[in-house]
């Protein structure tokens, strides 16, 4: 079956780009277009979608908002953002939003290619130490940053969620969180790949979180990450 994808862009020169390329494809077919978020929402009304290649500077509704109300179905397409600038804050709010990642906009299209089977397979796009980059980037100007740099909770307290991850998961997390992948991580506690993927399986379930890229957010939010703070 073929992956059913939406380009969401207000230049109709890049959505005529990215379609030609898709069109390329026996796996992928474009089976809507618009102009903005507005458009996006209504097209997904009518149209079965799997992946959103969504832009985040548009009129009327923007990437970022659309993303939000997109992954608040229960039926939600991925979605994957194309933005301009590598650290824009805009991809900083559409990962919170609930995308699966983001690229940039001038991505090779082998590259965009594979990002669009990967997160149409439920993996992020994003590598986590890319998404930390990201954070520390844009973390502290976030209301709510407490001192340091990190993001908590309210009142600067970890999450109450927290407390549902055995003391194993909970340093799982962390490790996803600076970036580490399956394999590194195994490497590090000295655990198979299969018992991490396991163990990352469960954090994702127990935390009601989408992705890796959401876990890292989450630990930047939690305080359990700061922004500057040091990488594995």
């Amino acid at each position: 079956m073929s992956i059913r994808v939406m380009l969401v862009d207000d230049q109709v020169l890049l959505r005529t780009g990215f379609r030609m390329v898709l069109a390329a494809q026996p796996d992928m077919e474009v089976v809507a277009e618009a102009g903005d978020g507005v458009e996006a929402l209504e097209a997904l009304r009518s149209t079965e979608v799997d992946v959103v290649l969504m832009d985040v500077r548009m009129p009327k509704l923007d990437g970022v908002e659309a993303t939000r109300r997109i992954c608040e179905r229960a039926d939600a397409p991925k979605v994957l953002i194309l933005t301009t600038f590598d650290l824009d804050e805009y991809a900083f709010s559409a990962l919170k939003a609930g995308a699966g990642g983001f690229m940039l906009k001038d991505v090779p299209p082998g590259e965009l290619l594979a990002a669009i089977r990967a997160v149409h397979s439920g993996d992020a796009v994003v590598a986590p130490s890319t998404t930390r980059r990201l954070l520390d980037r844009f973390a502290p100007m976030l209301p709510g940053a407490g001192a340091g740099g990190g993001v908590a909770g309210a009142g600067g307290a970890a999450r109450p969620e927290l407390g549902r991850l055995t003391e194993r998961e909970r340093e799982v997390m962390m490790l996803v969180a600076q970036g580490l992948s399956n394999g590194e991580i195994a490497a590090r506690l000295v655990l198979s790949e299969a018992t991490v993927k396991t163990h990352v399986g469960r954090i994702l379930t127990k935390l009601e979180l989408r992705d890796r890229v959401q876990v890292v957010v989450m630990a930047y939010e939690s305080g359990l990450i700061r922004a500057g703070g040091p990488r594995a």
